[in-house]
Formats: structure tokens, C-alpha cells, sequence
């Protein structure tokens, strides 16, 4: 997909988004800004600034949460009827400023008509009394069922299956979340503890914990952990705060990979810089959701992953790299589209492979990378232009192709420019869209300007190529799908 559609697409849809949400509907229908990946995610008409979240869990993981979520928004346009993405949930009521305000539900919008328009850079407290279901199907996303209690896995699109939200990345905002929970459950969320828990009044059983993020935050990123976790602390480079939130009956068996947090930040600061947030840690869940995440501030892994015998210690160290890098290169600088998504996983991917260099020389790695390619590009589009997920199935956008198949990209732009303006292009690339948002042109023009030459036609090929192009350094390198005539979309 070139560049330019992708330009004239957007400015086609904002004329659109403005004529849809300026007029009186004849009924709710969902909006969405135009994702090309998840076409209904996110909506128009407003920036999020802040949510407020709370919830309440009753200690028992089948039933549904109480919770209130308080929304405030900048108005961008007019808006006579403002959507929020929600599913998963009952609403209760909703308030405007204050007043209440009728709702309907169209598809997961939550579309939510105020008594008064909402005018063009006003600001707009939203608030919504729902409830938020851990119970479903697991493979959408959203609430994690633990082995005791509950945490989220959020991406790429079930934010809103946990709390009304405008659930796309390129809207990121503070989050404060309040959640009460029985005394004998611990709860963590993403940021750092803005008041020390405390006893419900006249409900001596219950707690509450609350935590405000310093940075703002893609919804896919959010987390809450509640369960019968044991916190452990320690330091990080510059001072940083460490957290650890394991099962307590593992924390024993689990400290010899935690302790090497602090070392992993040291490593990874020396390549990219200094680590963005207030706080990391690692969240290990007794859970099986096939995969690590890499929530903001408190990464989610699978206890499996510590505790069984399959993997190399090598392997495991790489993983927690891999989701430690993510703060860099996906949570900080959070992609504007789902499309994007190639700088994510490509680059968290990239510092997985260098750290395991030792065990599996990195050559080695983009090599077998390079002969598997073409498949990959077959399958699951090119880097930069996937193909949507298969129906059913939301998270098939993770494929091959947006890990080592963009890591490869990586790989062919350092032997292209040169190791020491590779590095100068990373770091300057989570400096300058620190807390932000940035777009795949965002990093074709900084590499450009770090090469002092047009890179364009270079990742033209690289990123939105059907067929891989021939590797720089490495013309003998082949894919193992060179054969028969080229497929285009």
C-alpha cells in the first residue's frame, strides 16, 4: 500500500467522520476512525485526555465487576452524539458534564446522545456506571481468568471488552485506576501507587488500591492485577522502581528471574537510551493465553514460560527482552495505525535477537528470517501493508511477518546505512516521539535524514513489497519462495 493512498484515504475519511457525527442520525451506528486492520476501533470528534477507572471484584473471577468509568475529552468538532467502544458489558447510566444522557448500543459502540451538543474544544467529563464481564471467549482479549484472580490482555482490540474506552493506540491518555478488592487479594495496575490502600469504610473485608500512570498510555496497554500476588521490589538503573507481581506461593522459585530485570533495563539502555517510564516489573499470571504482552510498565507472562522445562534459560531471557523493549518501541512511541504494527513487534523482535546473539549469532538468524520471507509476505501481507485478521480470530494479525519477517527490515536498513547510523536512527527515533505517536513515514524520514539521503524507494520495496528484496551485503542470501510469478493485492 503506498504512502500517498494512505494520506488520501485519511483525508477522505475526516470528511466524512465530520459529516457523520455533525448530524442527527436517524439511529446509533458505530463510527471508527478508519483503521485499515480494525475499521470500527476508535472514534471522531474527540481526544481522550484521562480515564478514571473503577472497579470492583467481588473475589470471585465468573462474575461480572461493578465499575465506573470516567472519561474526560477534548472535543475536536461538534459533536451532537459523542461513541465510545464498549462490548462485553452492561451499562447502567450515563452522565455529560454532569447530566445524564440518554445511550444505545450499535455493534461496540457505546453511542451516547448528551442533552446538549458537546461544542468544538470544550472539554467533557464522560461518565459511565457499567459492569465488566471476565467472562467469554479468551481468545478476544480483555479480562485474563488467573489461577486466582484476574489480569488484562488487551491487544490489539479488547480494551473496550473491560471499560468504555476510544480503544486505538494513536489516542493515548492518563490513566487512574480505584479498584476495590477482597483483603486478602493484592492489586497492581500500570504506573506507580497514588494512595496506600485502604479498608473500605463500614466493609472491613474489602480494600482499596489506587494507581495513576506518570505517562500517557494506549488502552491496549492498560493493566490491573488482582490476585494472591506477592510484590517484590527492587532497583533498576538511575534508581529506577522495580516491581515484580508473581503468585506468592512461586516467588521462591521465580526470584532467579526476576533478579535479572535490572540488569536486562542496563542492557537495553545502552542501545536506546534511558528507559521511559516510572516504573517496570513483571507480571507473571497462572494462566495459559499463548502469549506475553507487554502492558505498560508491568509486562504479562505466563507462569508456564518460568516454570516448565522446555525452554533454554538463553530463550526465556531473550522473551523478557523482547517485552522490555516494547516500552521502547511500541508503549512510548505507540504506532498511529494498526499498520504500524511492523514497528512494534520488528523492533522488540530486533533487541530479542541481539541479546540472544550469543546463543543464536544474529546473521544466522535474519538469514533463516530471509529464506522463509516470501512465504511470510504471501501469507500475512507485507510488513507495513498486513492483511487484516481472519474472521474470528482478532490477534491473527500477529504474524511471522510483523516479528522476524520486520526484524529483517531492521536488519537490511543497518547493513544499508551502516551500523553507527542505524543506532543513531533508533535512539533519536524514542527520543523525538517520546510519549507520542509516529507513523512508518515518520521512520522512512528520520532514517532519511540520518543517511543524509532519500530512502524512500529503499523501503518502498522492504515494507511494502510482495517479494523480499535482495538483502544489502548479502546478495546470495534466497528465499525459499522465489519461484513463480509475483502476487499483488
Amino acid at each position: 500500500m503506498l504512502l500517498t493512498s494512505r494520506r488520501l484515504r485519511a483525508a477522505l475519511l475526516a470528511v466524512a467522520s465530520a459529516s457523520l457525527v455533525g448530524a442527527v442520525l436517524p439511529a446509533p451506528v458505530p463510527l471508527g476512525i478508519g483503521d485499515s486492520l480494525f475499521p470500527h476501533l476508535g472514534n471522531p470528534g474527540y481526544d481522550v485526555l484521562s480515564y478514571d477507572i473503577g472497579l470492583t471484584y467481588g473475589g470471585d473471577n465468573s462474575k461480572p465487576l461493578n465499575a465506573v468509568t470516567r472519561i474526560e475529552a477534548r472535543a475536536t468538532q461538534t459533536l451532537e452524539h459523542v461513541n465510545l467502544d464498549f462490548a462485553h458489558g452492561t451499562v447502567q447510566s450515563v452522565e455529560v458534564n454532569g447530566t445524564r444522557a440518554r445511550y444505545a448500543t450499535s455493534g461496540e459502540d457505546l453511542v451516547i446522545t448528551p442533552a446538549k451538543p458537546v461544542h468544538r474544544g470544550s472539554r467533557t467529563i464522560i461518565t459511565v456506571r457499567h459492569t465488566s464481564n471476565p467472562v467469554g471467549n479468551a481468545s478476544d482479549g480483555g479480562w485474563v481468568r488467573t489461577g486466582d484472580g484476574l489480569a488484562m490482555a488487551n491487544q490489539a482490540d479488547a480494551a473496550h471488552r473491560v471499560f468504555p474506552s476510544n480503544d486505538h493506540p494513536s489516542d493515548k491518555a492518563y490513566f487512574t485506576f480505584r479498584v476495590t478488592a477482597p483483603k486478602e487479594h493484592t492489586v497492581v495496575a500500570n504506573g506507580l501507587p497514588s494512595a496506600k490502600p485502604r479498608a473500605v469504610k463500614g466493609a472491613q473485608e474489602a480494600v482499596v488500591w489506587t494507581y495513576r500512570t506518570q505517562h500517557p498510555m494506549a488502552t491496549e496497554l492498560a493493566q490491573v492485577s488482582i490476585g494472591k500476588s506477592a510484590v517484590l521490589h527492587r532497583t533498576g538503573p538511575h534508581g529506577l522502581p522495580v516491581r515484580d507481581v508473581v503468585p506468592a506461593a512461586d516467588a521462591q522459585r521465580l526470584e532467579p528471574w526476576l533478579k535479572k530485570t535490572p540488569a536486562h533495563l542496563e542492557w537495553m539502555e545502552e542501545r536506546v537510551g534511558r528507559y521511559p517510564f516510572e516504573t517496570y516489573g513483571v507480571l507473571i499470571a497462572e494462566a495459559d493465553t499463548g502469549f506475553e504482552l507487554e502492558t505498560q510498565t508491568l509486562s504479562l507472562f505466563e507462569r508456564s514460560l518460568f516454570t516448565g522445562t522446555g525452554y533454554p534459560e538463553w530463550y526465556v531471557d531473550s522473551i523478557m527482552v523482547h517485552e522490555l523493549a516494547h516500552h521502547w518501541f511500541g508503549n512510548s512511541v505507540s504506532p498511529r495505525s494498526w499498520s504500524d504494527l511492523w514497528l512494534n513487534e520488528g523492533h522488540a523482535t530486533w533487541y530479542e535477537a541481539l541479546y540472544a546473539e550469543k546463543e543464536r549469532p544474529l546473521e544466522e538468524r535474519m538469514k533463516a528470517a530471509y529464506t522463509n520471507s516470501d512465504g511470510w509476505r504471501k501469507a500475512g501481507g507485507p510488513p507495513a501493508a498486513p492483511k487484516p485478521s481472519r474472521p474470528g480470530q482478532k490477534i491473527s494479525i500477529f504474524r511471522p511477518v510483523v516479528y522476524d519477517g520486520s526484524a529483517l527490515v531492521l536488519y537490511a536498513l543497518r547493513q544499508e546505512i551502516g551500523e553507527k547510523a542505524f543506532d543513531t536512527v533508533e535512539r533519536r527515533w524514542v527520543s523525538e516521539h517520546r510519549d507520542a505517536v509516529a507513523t512508518t513515514a515518520d521512520f522512512v524520514k528520520l532514517s532519511s535524514d540520518v543517511a543524509g539521503r532519500d530512502l524512500s524507494g529503499f523501503f518502498q520495496a522492504w515494507l511494502y513489497g510482495q517479494r523480499t528484496p535482495p538483502m544489502p551485503g548479502h546478495p546470495q542470501w534466497r528465499s525459499a519462495a522465489t519461484d513463480g510469478p509475483e502476487v499483488h493485492r
